[in-house]
């Protein structure tokens, strides 16, 4: 037998490995995480709030109220939709702080680090949900669903969610998720998002297992249709009811520039806003994509191009009310306080590959077959003043949870299966 063929032979082994291993998997959550929650009692009116608000809470002043004169108090009542590959685990940490800054109550999942995605979010896959309980904040994955979601949320809730170009996207989404996509092992050569861009649909199956990773993934997350023709009507649709809920759909792209426009809408201070770039791919695994295979990425995702289009063209008409030099100045100076941040918190003051994190709980989790995310190490000799702030800045999403009482039992029982498959 040649080396190719071995490597051919292997690759299909573990294909059935991976599907054994996946199928037995989804049975023993659905057997055993199954929730026995009955939503046919009386429906409780949701609280306008519950956030916790100290009479000593300080008052802000932002830009639209400059000229007034007039402060507020932050807004904490909070729905932020994680879609996938936008740097969403970066902002999270962000809420994360916030949250527990100002003793918030999250909504969180039960048992993992997801509300049972891809399923539709259901009230029932919160932990501990009871009709009529009160939540500031809800963060983790889901397929956004907003009956339910209104059900559990204060009417005034700022809703917020993040974009990313879709080709880039697309490009992330195949190197994380291609392998639990079960027709893309049947694409030969080393280079499987080129074979796949330049033939789509001779691979593409809407009703395979997770087929959703690879097309229109930001629809999808909204709880739309991600296989219509995008000159569909209801594609149009979906986009006006996505603007009509959303209060501010952030842009990855220009992330400082979204953050400063959040801490305007919401009445945020300046350092509610500081962070560090979580889950950062290793240069060498990402696939510059041609301008051929942009135009094919963007193409094969055109509903989320056509989404993307249209929340450019409100993002930057909410920039010019922010005020174009006002804006630059304030991305200035939130970059001074992030890499001030940076060389009070990180050894090296740069991400490391995964083998170089000294400490666990500061380890990312890592896509199958690959160990392509890179994290930080904590810097020696923290002074007590910045401590606790560097640690939670640093610490990856399942981590985070974890110390927010999250039991994670299903996902840590996925990273065991995930650490076998990586043989």
């Amino acid at each position: 037998m040649t080396g190719k063929q071995g490597r051919q032979w292997r690759s299909m082994g573990k294909g059935l490995v991976l599907g054994t291993l996946l199928t037995s998997f989804m049975i023993l959550v659905y057997c055993f995480s199954s929730q026995q929650i009955h939503l046919d009692s009386p429906e409780v009116p949701v609280p306008h709030s519950c956030a916790h608000r100290p009479s000593h809470l300080k008052h802000t002043t932002n830009s639209s109220q400059k000229v007034s004169g007039q402060s507020c108090l932050p807004k904490m009542d909070i729905m932020f939709l994680k879609t996938h590959k936008t740097a969403s685990s970066t902002f999270i940490n962000i809420l994360f702080r916030f949250g527990e800054k100002h003793r918030l109550k999250f909504a969180f999942p039960d048992s993992r680090n997801d509300f049972f995605y891809p399923n539709l979010f259901e009230r029932k896959q919160v932990k501990d949900y009871r009709p009529g309980m009160c939540f500031n904040m809800i963060c983790n994955h889901m397929r956004f669903n907003t009956p339910e979601l209104a059900k559990l949320l204060p009417a005034d809730t700022t809703y917020i969610t993040i974009l990313r170009d879709p080709a880039e996207l697309f490009e992330s989404s195949f190197h994380y998720f291609g392998r639990l996509v079960p027709f893309t092992w049947k694409i030969q050569g080393e280079d499987k998002l080129t074979e796949f861009l330049l033939d789509p649909q001779s691979y593409f199956d809407a009703e395979s297992y997770n087929s959703h990773y690879l097309k229109n993934l930001l629809f999808f997350d909204f709880g739309q249709d991600n296989t219509l023709d995008p000159g569909d009507p209801q594609v149009d649709e979906g986009i006006r009811s996505i603007s009509d809920r959303f209060h501010l759909v952030m842009l990855v792209e220009y992330f400082e520039e979204s953050l400063l426009l959040l801490k305007d809408a919401l009445c945020w201070e300046m350092d509610d806003l500081l962070f560090f770039k979580l889950n950062v791919r290793k240069g060498s695994t990402v696939s510059k994509l041609t301008a051929e295979l942009r135009a094919k990425a963007l193409e094969w995702n055109a509903i989320d191009w056509k989404l993307y289009q249209h929340f450019n063209q409100t993002f930057w008409k909410k920039v010019d009310a922010y005020g174009r030099q006002r804006m630059a100045n304030d991305v200035a100076e939130l970059k001074k306080r992030n890499k001030r941040m940076a060389s009070i918190c990180i050894e090296g003051g740069h991400a490391v590959e995964a083998g170089s994190i000294l400490e666990t709980d500061m380890q990312p989790w890592q896509p199958i077959g690959s160990n392509s995310i890179m994290g930080y190490n904590l810097k020696k000799n923290v002074d007590k003043a910045h401590l606790k702030l560097c640690r939670k800045m640093l610490m990856p999403e399942i981590q985070y949870l974890s110390e927010l009482g999250v039991n994670l039992w299903i996902t840590k029982l996925w990273g065991y299966v995930r650490d076998i498959i990586n043989w």
